[in-house]
């Protein structure tokens, strides 16, 4: 009962009535990756494999040497590296526009099933 009455207040808005007349279409991820995605996509993974191992690393070789400043000023300076390279590679492969279509989708969806 509460239910429905949330469905139809939430289907009343705006943003939903545009989702639900316009479907999400997801025919853009059956085609073929660009350069560029595959580059921003790799950027991304690349700035895992920067981002905690190498705070790990900075971290350990501190307590190594003895040196505390390896670990506070190398490992925020590291970490903020890894945030910028993972920022520049989500533009490259357009994440947020990826993103909008599944959540456009999600939202159909959850809309359809919660409606009927």
């Amino acid at each position: 009962m509460i239910r429905k009455k949330i469905a139809q207040y939430l289907a009343g808005k705006k943003y939903v009535k545009e989702i639900m007349e316009n479907p999400a279409d997801l025919s853009e991820f059956k085609e073929r990756m660009t350069p560029r995605l595959i580059t921003g996509l790799i950027l991304m993974a690349l700035s895992f494999i920067i981002g905690w191992p190498a705070v790990a690393a900075l971290s350990v070789l501190a307590v190594w040497f003895k040196e505390p400043l390896i670990a506070v000023i190398g490992c925020p300076t590291t970490y903020a590296l890894s945030c910028v390279v993972f920022i520049f590679g989500a533009w490259l492969s357009r994440a947020p526009h990826y993103m909008g279509i599944m959540a456009r989708y999600t939202i159909q969806s959850f809309f359809r099933k919660l409606i009927s």
